[in-house]
């Protein structure tokens, strides 16, 4: 049984597995309903997709008819302005044939001009918040990806009570001095002040090289070893309260979800080191400040 946490102050019991529905933004209709049967039998009810990736709202439309009470609903916007914002929101809830979200979140909010737009008179923020008090979406989140993301994060909250974050967290990630003082920063204000906190990228090796064989369902490699993502799945979920949104790769859920069965709460020396062998044979950070910031879905 994949376990839950309250999901910041939202109210919801989250499983700390989330489905990332990037997964089927670029799958047909009925890949997408065995895909999202697959996650309602496994037991998530946390979905998290966004207005960019592909065809994915529209995928969800149909099993939402029939399930939309049973999982937490959220999605992101890329627009900064707060019409373009407002029309976003209008349009993900055609999209998936729903009332309500149950969380709005602002896609990729990494850049600070985007920030001084997005948070000023007029930005998205403000759109937001009157879609709110609509009744429209009942909560506000912020994404982003790259090495700034935790301390733009900070920024952020210090500016507005977002409900949640999301940003990358992965053994390779942590490696960069910089970004894992920010990250624990980032940790230790979530929990303090009941803000959930989502992670990405736990299972990513690298970015692809040129003669790496397909498919390609994600912009970066994933491990696919089953030994591999255990320990990646195991050392994400070994971080009390931090949820873990799933890979744009489908094919790897049964053995995300396998991980999960085979967790033990903490994780010692031994996988610490294990987790560090797995990087060294191919790992390589997927962004470098200052080099390769730049930012995929």
């Amino acid at each position: 049984m994949i376990p839950t946490h309250p999901f910041g102050r939202t109210g919801f019991d989250s499983t700390r597995i989330i489905f990332g529905a990037a997964a089927l933004g670029g799958m047909r209709q009925e890949r997408a309903d065995s895909t999202l049967d697959l996650i309602h039998s496994a037991g998530i009810n946390h979905i998290d997709t966004a207005a960019t990736y592909g065809d994915s709202e529209l995928r969800l439309a149909d099993f939402l008819q029939s399930h939309r009470d049973e999982f937490f609903l959220a999605t992101k916007t890329g627009e900064r302005d707060g019409a373009g914002a407002r029309a976003s929101i209008e349009r993900s809830l055609v999209r998936m044939q729903v009332e309500t979200l149950d969380l709005i979140q602002f896609h990729n909010l990494a850049q600070d001009d985007q920030w001084d737009t997005a948070m000023g008179p007029g930005g998205c923020l403000e759109a937001a918040i009157q879609a709110r008090e609509e009744g429209l979406v009942r909560h506000i989140g912020v994404t982003g990806h790259g090495t700034r993301i935790a301390e733009m994060h900070l920024k952020s909250l210090d500016r507005f009570e977002f409900a949640s974050v999301l940003l990358p967290y992965n053994f390779m990630m942590l490696q960069e001095d910089r970004y894992r003082e920010e990250f624990d920063r980032l940790y230790a204000l979530c929990r303090d002040r009941g803000i959930a906190m989502q992670t990405i990228k736990s299972i990513a090796k690298r970015r692809w090289r040129d003669d790496d064989p397909g498919p390609r369902y994600s912009w970066y490699a994933p491990y696919r070893e089953e030994g591999a993502i255990e320990r990646a799945v195991h050392f994400v979920l070994s971080r009390d309260g931090l949820f873990l949104n799933s890979t744009s790769d489908a094919t790897l859920l049964p053995r995300i979800f396998a991980a999960v069965d085979s967790f033990d709460a903490e994780i010692g020396e031994d996988m610490l080191g294990m987790l560090a062998a797995d990087n060294a044979v191919e790992g390589e950070p997927l962004f470098v400040r200052g080099i390769s910031d730049d930012v995929r879905i």
